[in-house]
């Protein structure tokens, strides 16, 4: 697919982190760009940079975990634009678990797959068929993550699952499209290789009542500059990817109409051959090991 001047992308979570990365990056491209986040000031703070950058924007407040928001911001999308060519299903959450899973609360799992994958869903059937009807060359991206997508963090383990899932789904949505002998692609992204400098790790702040936790945390939530303070002084550094290095890998892989965007990580090649291998021998899953704690 072809990005070019007059097109229209719609992207979720798009008020920060990466999805204001890739707003960004496609509006660089002369795409119009829809804006979705649950977050109403970071939301209009992210529309008037970019409108003042010259963009044309169209800023939605949108709940993903419910289907009647999501269809709402389709509405509001193709009643300003008359067509959607790039949807970025990439609004996501952490759920705030800690300790083993059977001690995990259900609405940690609730919150999280009613963001990380019912959201993934609701865009898929909001925009895709009008995607299809448009009868032009268009592009899915999906939100996964290496914590999952590849292989679990048994630390992040509600996170992994959901991840996981996004990954099953775009394969099914590819595969779908390839039968309709659509001219939407379909793609599904691993934001890295390394870590990212984005809002995921203070995901509470959003929570909704629906979803609040029934007692209260053993341990405060941790800052991602805690976490790295913690890691540093344990004697590993980390490294960091830029968001707009994330978003350069979704333009190219839409262009390339890619399915795996997945940038090139000799941990994250080894993770892939290391489950392989365990699934292919039918063994324990060893490559957890390191992860596995007393």
């Amino acid at each position: 697919m072809e990005l070019r001047q007059g097109q229209v992308a719609v992207v979720t979570g798009a008020a920060s982190g990466i999805g204001l990365a890739m707003a960004r990056r496609f509006a660089a491209e002369g795409l119009a760009v829809v804006l979705g986040d649950v977050e109403e000031a970071a939301l209009a703070k992210a529309a008037e940079e970019l409108t003042e950058g010259g963009a044309r924007v169209l800023a939605r407040t949108v709940d993903v975990s419910d289907a009647r928001s999501v269809r709402d911001l389709a509405d509001a999308a193709f009643d300003t634009f008359g067509a959607v060519h790039v949807l970025c299903n990439n609004a996501g959450v952490g759920s705030g678990a800690e300790g083993r899973m059977w001690e995990h609360e259900p609405n940690d799992w609730k919150w999280a797959f009613s963001v990380n994958v019912w959201g993934v869903f609701h865009g898929i059937q909001a925009f895709v068929p009008r995607m299809l009807a448009g009868g032009e060359p268009g592009h899915v991206v999906n939100t996964s993550s290496g914590d999952g997508g590849i292989a679990p963090l048994p630390t992040a383990s509600v996170y992994a699952v959901t991840k996981a899932a996004v990954v099953t789904m775009t394969e099914s949505l590819y595969a779908h499209l390839k039968a309709e002998h659509a001219r939407v692609g379909a793609s599904v992204l691993f934001p890295g290789p390394h870590m990212l400098r984005t809002g995921l790790w203070e995901s509470h702040r959003n929570r909704p009542e629906r979803y609040a936790k029934e007692r209260p945390r053993k341990t405060p939530y941790r800052s991602l500059d805690q976490w790295e303070a913690a890691m540093k002084d344990a004697g590993h550094e980390v490294a960091f990817t830029p968001v707009e290095e994330v978003a350069e890998h979704v333009v190219d892989g839409i262009r390339a109409d890619r399915f795996w965007m997945l940038p090139a990580s000799e941990h994250s090649d080894k993770q892939i051959r290391a489950r392989s291998r365990s699934m292919l021998d039918r063994a324990n899953p060893s490559y957890l090991d390191s992860f596995i704690l007393d």
